[in-house]
């Protein structure tokens, strides 16, 4: 099996995004992938270390000289994720501070969620002119199954974090679902009672549109074509886009907010 030798850089792409736009992506994790989830869909394929404990991974000096590397006139937003979960890194303020002083773009992060019962985790958070929080399941079972978290992560601590990190958060608060099947009436009951609680700003309804690295690729950070991925994938089953669209309107007619998904699946 391949794996393609990347000079790591904490800045890249620009991705273009279907949710975001131009989206020029901060790495704060590093070449070693980092997470507290090991999702069967990730597109970094299997994570390297699984760990829920914070630490300076790539150090803020470091970001701030890749950042003057890259052109920023044609990019809509700063998006920090990469190799992992970016809260697991401690500098996770002064990356965000730093980026919001040098850039006149918008900053958010990519969040998994693990780390929101840490209050100081949310404080950090709320730094962000947008965050992306990840629920990708309403039942402990179905979370255990697809985002095979470290067994000290808990699916209701989450989702308490989630709601007090909604009390203090000012910005544009988005929930990323990721449908590998169709969910059930009763699914789609549960979720709905879940986002009227936390009336977030979007939902946004994903399923697995881009090929999966049979193992780590530090290049699959970025939305590669096909014809440009010198290592092997695997293509994991998509929802249908009617019923993404029909889950969609039932969300966006009860609850009156946006609701996205992926046009083309």
């Amino acid at each position: 099996m391949t794996t393609i030798t990347t000079h790591f850089t904490s800045v890249y792409g620009p991705v273009q995004s279907w949710r975001f736009g131009r989206s020029l992506g901060i790495d704060p994790i590093g070449s070693c992938s980092c997470c507290s989830f090991n999702c069967v869909y990730c597109q970094l394929g299997k994570i390297e270390r699984q760990s829920c404990t914070r630490q300076i991974f790539v150090p803020t000096e470091q970001i701030r000289q890749d950042l003057q590397s890259f052109m920023l006139c044609d990019v809509d937003t700063i998006t920090l994720s990469g190799s992992g979960e970016p809260t697991l890194a401690q500098n996770l303020d002064e990356i965000l501070m730093m980026a919001k002083e040098t850039i006149a773009k918008p900053i958010g992060v990519l969040t998994n969620g693990s780390l929101l019962p840490d209050p100081q985790v949310r404080e950090e958070l709320a730094i962000a002119d947008w965050v992306a929080v990840k629920i990708d399941a309403i039942d402990s079972d179905s979370f255990r199954r697809i985002d095979r978290p470290l067994s000290t992560i808990n699916l209701e601590e989450i989702w308490a974090g989630l709601l007090q990190f909604r009390q203090i958060y000012s910005g544009q608060l988005a929930i990323q679902t990721m449908l590998l099947t169709a969910w059930s009436d009763r699914q789609q009951t549960d979720y709905f009672h879940r986002m009227q609680a936390l009336q977030p700003d979007e939902i946004q309804l994903n399923t697995p549109t881009r090929p999966q690295p049979l193992i780590h690729q530090l290049a699959a950070r970025g939305n590669q074509p096909p014809t440009d991925r010198a290592y092997p994938t695997k293509q994991l089953k998509q929802v249908d886009s009617e019923i993404l669209q029909a889950f969609a309107d039932r969300l966006e007619t009860a609850m009156g907010i946006p609701v996205r998904y992926p046009t083309q699946t």
